[in-house]
């Protein structure tokens, strides 16, 4: 009983605490898609979730192009942040993007996703303290500007992280992206050179490597190195940076001599972490079940199971390859669904910890109605709860699931499918590749002023007030969003054929007719989301106690 009055103290409208790693990547091949699309995806993006349409723009020869700090701070200016660390040439042409802490699709169907990674410290700079000066998310900026391919954009990125030096701006980590287009897709992971590294020198300014997805292969990326063994001589399926080995044999990381392989993942990366192995089990145990014998990880009868740490096996990262044959086609709504994952069914389901168990009256023990897999800090302290890191999380920021499709023009084949807050909670909406804005409510989030004209906000007040009875509310969300899901999924090919008709027509009438349809279905959801809270706030009030 003390456990439930402490729950209902602490749990109303609490804040979660903030958890570092938090991206997961998909990327699936289009033979490896349930419908021939490239697929690749985000979650937990960074703070700043304003999603806006920054056109494509001419530039007269000489201009310089700003490098930003601060890209992922919602508190910054819609147009761009206000410091800026050096420039570089510009373009005579940029293409259309769609901009927010990490830009993720242009208009030509060129999709990035991102996941902050681990590398050795020696490997690390920070801002002020190095010349470096090359953010991820403003190379990926450069390259939506930019480029129209994957290849191409792997190869800018590479150039613009050596020439300038890479800068993590989150924290002393690498990163790691998977970059798709209509026809292929490529994981890159890139890592600092550290703190000594100087322009002049003529040196590298990152280590980089880049491998191509199978197009019959899925990968996944959960905040840690993927790539193992490279052949940079096979230049369909490999791009390398010219330090990518020399680097680890400077620092006396490799041997040459010694006949032993160059893993680049082991080299790189130092030991992984739970954070990072239980969302490779969950990717793999999902979509490849029966490709090996994995380790066991399901819940059982026993309640203690999932905490008694004698019982886990620790795997090496060995038997997670690079990528997978899934054993049955991935579509968006299969990303979709592993994007609001918080390992149900899994030793490592929060709701599931025994320390929710409440008496039912009868000599026994049930799962509490509180029982909630987005605990904060606090109420994780007081029950003794184990933290773990889901896919889905409630400082989840924003996320996405690019599809992109080579039989339909780039205006109508790309779609930026976009959650906000937290997947587990918020509807996905769409963002065709050819719309000129998007709503007022996907551009207005301050994280420090509550807004009734932001999505966010709406959606981040069910999700807090959900804790005043989880297991219950969780279902009145339900209730509300799939059905609405389903009419706009259902939907999409009637309003795709139309596009298409009105393209071949007038390419302008076509990017008009899928603006006017996404920002309507964008100012569908604070509506829906208020109605939602009014429902939580009168069937659970604690005046019902």
């Amino acid at each position: 009983m003390k456990h439930r009055v402490a729950i209902l103290v602490l749990i109303v409208l609490a804040a979660g605490a903030s958890a570092a790693w938090g991206c997961t990547i998909i990327g699936v091949g289009k033979k490896a898609s349930a419908d021939g699309s490239v697929i690749v995806s985000h979650t937990d993006c960074g703070p700043d979730s304003r999603i806006r349409v920054v056109p494509a723009q001419p530039f007269a020869p000489g201009t310089l192009a700003p490098v930003y700090w601060g890209l992922q701070d919602p508190a910054q200016p819609l147009e761009a942040p206000a410091e800026i660390l050096s420039y570089i040439p510009q373009v005579e042409k940029t293409y259309a993007y769609f901009r927010s802490a990490y830009s993720h699709l242009n208009e030509h169907q060129l999709a990035i996703a991102e996941s902050t990674t681990n590398q050795r410290p020696e490997l690390a700079a920070e801002k002020g303290k190095c010349e470096q000066i090359m953010t991820i998310e403003q190379a990926q900026i450069f390259a939506l500007q930019r480029c129209r391919t994957a290849r191409e954009a792997v190869r800018l990125i590479g150039e613009l992280t050596t020439t300038y030096g890479f800068l993590c701006s989150s924290g002393d980590g690498s990163e790691t992206l998977c970059i798709g287009d209509p026809n292929e897709a490529w994981v890159m992971e890139v890592f600092g050179v550290g703190p000594e590294w100087k322009k002049v020198s003529g040196a590298p300014g990152a280590i980089w490597a880049a491998q191509r997805i199978p197009d019959d292969h899925a990968v996944m990326i959960p905040n840690w190195s993927i790539l193992k063994e490279l052949h940079p001589e096979d230049t369909a399926n490999c791009m390398v940076s010219a330090n990518w080995q020399q680097a680890a044999v400077d620092r006396g990381w490799y041997d040459p001599a010694a006949g032993r392989p160059f893993v680049w993942q082991e080299i790189y990366a130092p030991l992984p972490q739970e954070f990072a192995t239980s969302r490779f089990w969950l990717f793999h145990t999902t979509f490849a079940p029966a490709l090996r014998e994995w380790p066991d990880r399901k819940l059982s009868d026993d309640p203690l199971k999932g905490i008694n740490p004698y019982y886990q096996y620790v795997e090496s990262l060995s038997i997670y390859p690079f990528s997978i044959k899934p054993e049955r086609p991935v579509s968006v709504r299969d990303v979709i669904a592993f994007q609001r994952s918080v390992f149900e069914g899994t030793i490592y389901d929060l709701t599931a910890d025994p320390n929710w168990l409440v008496p039912d009256g009868k000599g026994g023990f049930v799962k509490s109605p509180l029982a909630t897999p987005f605990p904060g800090k606090d109420l994780r302290l007081l029950l003794k709860l184990t933290n773990r890191r889901p896919v889905a999380r409630h400082r989840g920021h924003y996320g996405m699931v690019c599809q992109l499709r080579s039989w339909l023009p780039d205006p109508v084949g790309g779609v930026y499918w976009v959650y906000l807050d937290n997947p587990y909670f918020s509807p996905y909406v769409p963002f065709y590749a050819g719309v000129t804005t998007t709503a007022a409510c996907y551009q207005t989030y301050d994280p420090e002023r509550f807004s009734e004209e932001s999505a966010r906000w709406a959606i981040d007040f069910v999700d807090n007030l959900a804790g005043l009875r989880f297991q219950n509310a969780i279902e009145d969300v339900r209730a509300v969003r799939d059905p609405w899901e389903e009419k706009m999924f259902a939907r999409q090919a009637e309003v795709e054929a139309e596009a298409v008709r009105l393209h071949g027509q007038d390419p302008t009438a076509a990017r008009d007719y899928l603006t006017r349809y996404c920002i309507g279905l964008q100012e569908e959801v604070p509506p829906m989301f208020r109605q939602l809270r009014e429902t939580i706030i009168t069937k659970y009030t604690n005046n019902r106690e």
